[in-house]
């Protein structure tokens, strides 16, 4: 999870020297949902994740494959209680475009999110 944290910011760092964000809370939300999307891999794929970033017309492709053929679904969310929940519904609301392609061996998450 850290190491696709680490590898998300060394990505921004290398198109930030060229290409400034349009607002400096788009590469907040894109390490954002990099972390969210790297935490549910760990959680609930039975192997390794691979992470793949790269600039759009508008904005950041994120995609994360994992090993776990299931598509996540959000969940119900309780402050009071904890338990997690959230990640899946802050993705959907981070970013402009989120889908979920499942195949034999596991799925591939496609994000897009402004830059």
């Amino acid at each position: 999870m850290t190491g696709a944290r680490l590898a998300a910011e060394e990505f921004l760092s290398d198109l930030g020297e060229n290409q400034p964000p349009a607002s400096p809370e788009h590469w907040d939300d894109i390490l954002l949902v990099v972390t969210e999307l790297a935490a549910n891999a760990v959680q609930y794929a039975p192997g390794p994740f691979a992470l793949r970033m790269r600039r759009t017309f508008d904005g950041v492709h994120v995609t994360l494959r994992d090993t776990n053929p299931t598509p996540p679904a959000p969940r119900s969310f309780n402050p009071r209680t904890g338990g997690g929940g959230i990640g899946w519904h802050l993705i959907h609301a981070l970013c402009d475009q989120v889908s979920v392609v499942p195949d034999d061996r596991g799925k591939d998450v496609h994000v897009f999110l402004p830059w």
